[in-house]
């Protein structure tokens, strides 16, 4: 004859079972969020190499030799140009002597040859999902055959609109064309037509360089 368990034991043996499937799904979750990856934001050239893949910083370039210090934040602040306004600041500026090289930041395709009086003389370089602009360099921008290019003679420098950029390349120098107070890159970033602050994305691809160099 099976004996029968009082309701409290029986209660206890449900906590139990409850306890090990509740640990039992935890699990499984742990497992698959340790494995899961973000998609790689890819862009192509024609010829169907890759260009830059977002899940890893590895082969990405601080944007400017001779590095002096962050002359102003993304963000909110009030207007350089001394009026009493605030003003969003769509991207890091970056302070070098003037004529000091910019490099370009990741592997990608000039989209842009940009020259207005706000960012000056500047590229917008696409990668994948990511837009990097970089305003206020030397040179002039010139157009032919219904393409344009900056061209900077005294730095080496010819940029021309739909060209292909490796990482690390120079892509022009410090100045101060448009609205600039002083010598300075002004470093924007756009992911999927949203801005976002450059700061944070140094910081990010420092923090995985710095973990690769180390294994």
């Amino acid at each position: 004859m099976k004996r029968k368990l009082s309701p409290i034991s029986q209660q206890k043996n449900l906590t139990a079972i409850a306890k090990m499937l509740f640990l039992a799904v935890m699990t499984v979750v742990a497992v698959v969020l340790l494995q899961w990856q973000p998609e790689p934001v890819v862009a192509q050239d024609d010829n169907g190499v890759q260009i830059a893949t977002g899940s890893s910083w590895q082969g990405a370039s601080f944007p400017v030799e001779d590095f002096r210090g962050y002359s102003s934040p993304f963000g909110y602040r009030i207007s350089p140009t001394g009026q009493a306004t605030r003003e969003f600041h769509s991207g890091l500026d970056i302070a070098a002597p003037m004529g000091s090289f910019i490099r370009n930041w990741w592997s990608g395709k000039v989209v842009e040859v940009v020259n207005d009086d706000r960012c000056g003389v500047g590229l917008v370089v696409e990668s994948g999902y990511w837009d990097h602009i970089y305003c206020h360099m030397l040179g002039d921008v010139n157009s032919a055959s219904g393409q344009d290019y900056l061209i900077d003679r005294e730095g080496g420098v010819l940029i021309r609109n739909g060209q292909y950029l490796p990482a690390g390349a120079r892509i022009g120098r410090v100045g101060m064309s448009g609205r600039a107070t002083g010598p300075h890159l002004h470093w924007g970033m756009r992911y999927n037509g949203e801005w976002y602050d450059p700061a944070l994305v140094l910081r990010a691809m420092y923090g995985e360089q710095s973990q690769v160099s180390q294994n």
